[in-house]
């Protein structure tokens, strides 16, 4: 088992859109009717609780091979309905994809500036007695404005950064993405006011936008806690004997993010930074206050670039050359957003998303109360792999567990706290995680590495939501 190798990352994702497709011929399709309705301002579509309707399907070569449309029912993922999976996911996911592009390419023009290289080496030798005040004030900042802001795959450019970090501190590869990437989702599933998770979720059921957030606080402090012993037990474990690694035998080498060399501070380099920082500050609070999607905030970092250029007296052929560098960097991780897209385009066509979800529920309504409770935890973490969109999945599994909840006796704010759970703890080792699989494609760390090297945490996680969710109905939070 030790052996065990996961293929490349593409591969991989290939096989588990095949096994989706196979699903498609053995499960029975079927769909729930889906309703508009006006939330804060915005038209949102949301499924019809007991509208579930089976489809009966259609069987023939032509299906299993090039897939054809039969009025009144649904037919399996063909052959090439599998191979089309990918364009389509890469399609739908386009705006993702490019933003992805363009986040690489800015960080990567930030580098080549050198002010990440004065700044981290000059925090270095601030902190160098004390290296551990300072992982914990950047973890600490992770995991709130991840929890508050919901900030995530903003941060996949970052990575080159901490791994450098790690190295200079004597740390390996999994540490560096592992003090990006726990506090960023463990952060986004305390939810404290997350507003792609909590927020969403509490306007469909009906609930105050921010209530309930003492729970919430309390379960932000056993997260950030939890996350952070792992953390550094890890850390201090491999600096104390490198063979502890589980990367071992991995040459640590970070050069193609480009030079990494110690940089004397200037002038431009705090300019860049601080325009850096208020600029990406700005670009958050406008997603969070005047709904600004992908879009608007790859067109803000196509400017922010324009304008770091001119800061550090770049020429034209060197911003270029440092823009399209970046650019070359994230081509493994942006097309794997797509990719991992291509899963749920297939359990979508084949129509047996909703099917999954009608007999969970079906099952869920037939539990004692915390028991079903607990079960909604199981249900929004298994949906998290056909759907890893936690506003996507709130528009889904929300409409049905309000109603249940409501017949179970179980407060609605608690089944926003199963969903929260649900979503955020799946997403430290799903491999559908299109942005989690692009980090490790980055990172250059297989999955089954970091399978192996988070599932502690994802167990001890998984214990603290049960408790909180057990405590949540006791209290009739």
């Amino acid at each position: 088992m030790r052996n065990f190798k996961i293929p490349h990352v593409f591969i991989f994702l290939f096989y588990i859109i095949i096994f989706c497709a196979v699903l498609t011929y053995f499960i029975p399709s079927g769909s729930y009717e889906r309703t508009t309705k006006e939330y804060d301002g915005g038209t949102q579509t949301v499924v019809v609780p007991n509208s579930y309707e089976q489809m009966p399907k259609h069987y023939s070569v032509k299906d299993v091979i090039v897939g054809e449309e039969i009025e009144g029912k649904s037919t399996p993922v063909s052959l090439l309905g599998i191979l089309a999976a990918i364009p389509k996911g890469l399609g739908d996911s386009a705006v993702l994809v490019f933003y992805v592009f363009i986040i690489g390419a800015v960080i990567t023009l930030i580098q080549f500036t050198g002010t990440f290289n004065a700044f981290l080496f000059g925090l270095i030798a601030r902190f160098r007695k004390k290296p551990k005040q300072l992982l914990f004030l950047i973890y600490m900042t992770l995991f709130t404005g991840s929890s508050f802001m919901g900030i995530g795959s903003e941060t996949i450019a970052l990575i080159p950064v901490f791994l450098f970090l790690s190295k200079q501190l004597g740390y390996d590869r999994l540490f560096g993405l592992g003090l990006l990437n726990i506090p960023i989702l463990l952060g986004w599933t305390s939810g404290v006011t997350n507003p792609f998770t909590v927020q969403i979720a509490q306007i469909i059921a009906e609930l105050p936008i921010g209530s309930g957030m003492g729970l919430r606080l309390l379960l932000f402090a056993a997260l950030a806690a939890a996350g952070f012993y792992f953390l550094m037990r890890y850390g201090d474990k491999v600096k104390k004997d490198p063979s502890k690694s589980l990367m071992t035998g991995d040459t640590f080498d970070i050069d193609e993010f480009g030079s990494f060399e110690e940089v004397k501070l200037k002038r431009k380099h705090v300019y860049i930074l601080v325009f850096f920082v208020l600029s990406y500050a700005a670009v958050l609070y406008a997603v969070q206050t005047i709904g600004w999607g992908l879009i608007e905030m790859s067109a803000a970092f196509i400017g922010i670039t324009i304008i770091i250029t001119k800061l550090a007296g770049m020429t034209g052929d060197e911003s270029m050359a440092a823009f399209t560098k970046g650019l070359e960097i994230m081509i493994i991780p942006a097309l794997v957003v797509g990719v991992a897209r291509g899963i749920s385009v297939v359990l979508q066509e084949g129509m047996i998303i909703d099917t999954l979800i009608h007999h969970a529920s079906v099952v869920l309504m037939s539990l004692p109360k915390i028991v079903a409770a607990e079960g909604m935890l199981v249900f929004q973490s298994t949906l998290n792999f056909f759907i890893p969109s936690a506003s996507g999945q709130a528009l889904v599994s929300m409409p049905l567990l309000t109603p249940m909840s409501d017949l179970l006796g179980i407060s609605r704010q608690t089944t926003v706290l199963a969903f929260i759970l649900g979503d955020g703890l799946s997403n430290l080792i799903i491999p559908t995680n299109g942005v989690l699989m692009a980090m490790l494609g980055l990172a250059k760390i297989p999955f089954e590495k970091w399978f192996r090297f988070v599932l502690p945490i994802f167990i001890v996680s998984i214990f603290i939501a049960v408790a909180f969710i057990a405590f949540a109905v006791t209290i009739n939070y």
